[in-house]
């Protein structure tokens, strides 16, 4: 049966208050006192889009992870596994688990994992989580889930996942994001969507559901209560409809985790900057990002959902600015790619020596792509194309904004070298800002990642005006 379309401020007014007392600085000691590390598997390269002043690593070997784990509470390592097949994202999930028990290891330190995926609920469950708990050896309680991502418009109530459109709470499954190719699904009540991607293996009616009521009503002690009665091996859904809930979840959380209780998650953006205590800063300015150069900047956007081309169609009507479409249907063909690429990086590279800014957009109608497999393929030889262009560009652009999971990740990785990056920040809600690293090929630039699925329609075209010189 279809969910209900709720309208989000009638719904809202008729939910219990949210707990009084906040709990995030509690939450910070608590996480610090334990001297664990607190490991976050990113799926794509926006989930950093709630912290800041975090590392994150684009690679993970044992030696890699090691020197983080001695001086970093907290840090991201991006796996970029929702641009690959379930095979691989398998693959890196084991190598990630048995890398972080060597690390840990030779460091002494103990550690916990987080798997940060999307709050539309796509990417590869159960597969990537049952790798992973493979390659760390270890048993646990449950495995958390919580997608509430409410700088995207993403609630979770009376367990069914919603996504905000307009003023109307639209049930996930009967959104563009169910439709994926790659991750599709068919049930936005959370414990028949595990059964679902489970296939079976977890019953809906194995899930247990953590509600607004205990949470709002009960506080920590109801959360840690219920948690306990929890037989080991299940899922559980916390339910949130604002950043309060996440708080009273993870302090109940803690007190059953003080109690010997393990527990591995899986989780949108919100609930990682709550786990572990970071507090929320002001938002990027002018200031904070100014850099002294005549040159123009460079925003790429690969994202085509519809959102993005809306987004897109705004920041076209900037003054001054050199729009490039990238012709998807010649980069796929093998005898036009590289003539293309060459002549795209030549105009790019003029129009940012004259200090204008290039928004380069691959063309918004869709190939053909047939089934998941080639879908996730010619995607990636679009992006491996778009990151010859970066590579090659001779001039530092004033910034650069890529915009969409896959064209982030692989811009940074490919396009710019980046294997180590400080979080700044966020630019807009929910839109991180990378500090790049030494090694990278623009040290000490900032490079926006901006997500697909998240802004308001005149965003990318904000994002391109916030690099104006203050």
């Amino acid at each position: 049966m279809k969910e209900p379309t709720l309208n989000k401020q009638e719904t809202f007014d008729q939910l219990p208050p949210i707990w009084s007392e906040a709990f995030l600085t509690q939450i910070r000691e608590a996480h610090q006192a334990s001297g664990k590390r607190l490991v976050v598997l990113d799926d794509d390269p926006t989930g950093t889009q709630t912290v800041q002043d975090v590392p994150l690593l684009t690679e993970w070997s044992v030696d890699r992870l090691r020197r983080e784990m001695e001086k970093s509470a907290v840090f991201f390592v991006l796996t970029n596994s929702r641009s690959m097949v379930a095979e691989q994202a398998e693959a890196i999930g084991r190598e990630i688990g048995k890398n972080l028990t060597e690390a840990a290891t030779l460091t002494g330190v103990d550690f916990f994992v987080l798997s940060r995926s999307d709050s539309t609920l796509r990417g590869h469950y159960p597969a990537e989580v049952d790798a992973l708990m493979e390659g760390l050896g270890q048993t646990y309680d449950a495995v958390i889930m919580v997608p509430y991502f409410e700088a995207g418009g993403r609630y979770t109530l009376h367990d069914i996942h919603y996504v905000l459109q307009g003023e109307e709470l639209v049930p996930a499954a009967y959104t563009e994001f169910a439709q994926d190719k790659a991750f599709p699904f068919q049930h936005s009540y959370l414990p028949a969507y595990v059964e679902e991607k489970t296939q079976g293996r977890v019953s809906a009616d194995q899930v247990i559901g953590i509600s607004l009521d205990i949470l709002r009503k009960g506080g920590p002690q109801a959360v840690k209560s219920k948690l306990l009665e929890i037989p080991s091996g299940g899922v559980v859904v916390i339910n949130a409809c604002a950043g309060r809930d996440l708080e009273v979840a993870v302090k109940g959380l803690q007190l059953a985790q003080a109690e010997g209780k393990r527990y591995l998650f899986r989780t949108a953006a919100s609930f990682v900057r709550v786990l572990a205590g970071i507090p929320v800063k002001p938002l990027l300015n002018a200031q904070s990002m100014a850099i002294d150069t005549p040159n123009g900047g460079l925003m790429i956007v690969g994202s085509h959902i519809k959102k993005s081309s809306l987004q897109l169609e705004q920041a076209l009507q900037l003054p001054d600015i050199f729009p490039l479409e990238i012709e998807v249907a010649k980069l796929v063909k093998e005898e036009t790619r590289q003539d293309t690429i060459q002549r795209y990086l030549e105009n790019i590279e003029t129009a940012i020596r004259s200090g204008r800014d290039v928004i380069a957009y691959t063309s918004r109608k869709l190939i053909a792509l047939g089934d998941a497999h080639t879908s996730l393929s010619i995607s990636r030889l679009i992006s491996e194309s778009i990151c010859q262009i970066v590579e090659g560009l001779s001039i530092q652009p004033k910034f650069l904004i890529a915009k969409g999971g896959i064209t982030s990740n692989d811009v940074a990785t490919k396009g710019l070298g980046v294997k180590r990056a400080m979080v700044a920040g966020q630019l807009q809600a929910g839109v991180p800002v990378w500090r790049l690293g030494p090694e990278s090929k623009f040290p000490g630039m900032h490079y926006v990642v901006y997500p697909g699925n998240v802004g308001s329609e005149d965003g990318l075209a904000l994002a391109i005006q916030a690099f104006a010189s203050p």
